[in-house]
């Protein structure tokens, strides 16, 4: 309860003190990359429940010669990728925040088909709500493997604190000054999940 009282107050607080920001970047996607300018799609939030997550719009809609789109890294402009290394597009999720669908901090909210993916251990990250920022995002983000993201999601689930997601806020803060560790090699962002190893193992 009273994390979810510190979200409230920190969500209301940067919506206001960053509401130009929030502005200018809605003009600028909406003149780089045309409509819409919010990006929202559905992702399991606690207990795998499934919300709209809100981003800035980062990709344009290119498609090839059948009408299908473009590989990610094709559709992701100098414009977007500035917006992701800056972390700008992060800034409608305090939206999200403030609605109670995720947290300031906790494990990243991934895509609905990864669910049925995890292992028992895996599933554990959905114990708590997901956040914008969190202990996989500090260290390593998307340079390391999934089953280490993983493991810092659990570890955060098991170990919680006032004090470490203030130091999780610190870390992230210093992260996006030095825009580090945004991409996968050879991704524009981190490559797909496809199920963990050790369940593949027990599955054989």
């Amino acid at each position: 309860m009273f994390k979810r009282v510190v979200d409230i107050v920190i969500s209301v607080m940067a919506l206001i003190i960053f509401s130009p920001i929030l502005l200018v970047v809605a003009v600028l996607v909406r003149k780089n990359l045309g409509s819409p300018v919010l990006f929202h799609q559905p992702r399991p939030g606690m207990h795998a429940r499934s919300f709209n997550m809100l981003k800035f719009r980062s990709m344009n809609d290119d498609k090839d010669l059948d009408g299908n789109l473009l590989p990610d890294a094709q559709r992701l402009p100098h414009f977007g990728q500035v917006l992701r290394s800056s972390s700008l597009d992060e800034l409608p999720g305090l939206i999200n925040v403030l609605r109670g669908n995720m947290s300031i901090v906790g494990p990243r909210p991934l895509l609905v088909e990864y669910l049925p993916l995890y292992d028992h251990v895996q599933k554990r990250r959905h114990e708590v709500r997901p956040g914008i920022t969190g202990w996989a995002q500090v260290n390593g983000r998307n340079t390391i493997s999934w089953e280490q993201k993983f493991e810092y999601d659990v570890w955060y689930v098991d170990n919680q604190s006032l004090w470490l997601d203030i130091k999780i806020i610190l870390l992230t803060a210093m992260k996006v000054v030095r825009r580090a560790d945004i991409n996968s090699d050879g991704e524009a962002t981190m490559t797909k999940f496809t199920g963990s190893k050790a369940k593949d193992k027990e599955c054989e």
